[in-house]
């Protein structure tokens, strides 16, 4: 038998192509998320369905009022006939996401009857999940998915995943405005976005 041993540069070499392939993987998912985020659709929907964000006390954190702002702005424009908020308790001691959400929108002049939420998720994947209930519920079939631009591309593929006949609408303004913040963001999402290619969460 012969014992044929690899040569060091070889594995060297094969160790450089493996990292540079990975590192221009994360470039390209970085690259693609970055981009897809620019992109608006102009599209009717049943529902606009507004991912959670972080509420301060009985107000929307800036994240999450740009967020309803959008909605609304869709809602009164005739983009979507009503308004899914989604979100549960982040501190024990504040309302739900959806709960703050609605009750924003309540004082913008949006009808009661056209906002429903769901109050237990906690993840981008569950806000989703739980939102078609909730959509399936009352009949509703086509969704726009309102949060900010950087975290649109996981989030319309987590919903496609989910079956649902989900478009992008990203808040055309952003909280995250400086390089440092876009980047540290643009850093989590393409994290999340390998790890739910991988583990479909």
């Amino acid at each position: 038998m012969l014992n044929y041993k690899i040569p060091k540069k070889w594995l060297i070499l094969v160790t450089v192509a493996l990292i540079s392939a990975l590192l221009l993987a994360i470039a390209s998912s970085a690259s693609s998320i970055y981009l897809y985020g620019s992109s608006t659709n102009n599209i009717k929907a049943d529902a606009a369905i507004v991912l959670g964000a972080a509420v301060w006390g009985e107000e929307p954190s800036p994240v999450f009022r740009e967020r309803i702002n959008h909605a609304i702005n869709l809602y009164k424009n005739g983009s979507v006939k009503t308004i899914i908020f989604t979100g549960g308790v982040g501190e024990t001691n504040e309302p739900a996401e959806a709960i703050v959400g609605k009750n924003y929108a309540l004082a913008q002049q949006v009808k009661a009857a056209d906002i429903f939420t769901e109050t237990q998720s906690r993840t981008t994947h569950q806000n989703l999940k739980n939102a078609l209930e909730v959509a399936n519920a009352h009949q509703l079939t086509k969704f726009l998915i309102v949060s900010d631009p950087l975290h649109m591309k996981r989030s319309v593929l987590m919903a496609q995943g989910l079956g649902m006949d989900a478009h992008s609408s990203p808040t055309p303004t952003t909280r995250y405005r400086s390089f440092h913040s876009q980047m540290e963001f643009l850093s989590r999402e393409t994290y999340f976005y390998f790890v739910y290619l991988v583990f479909k969460i």
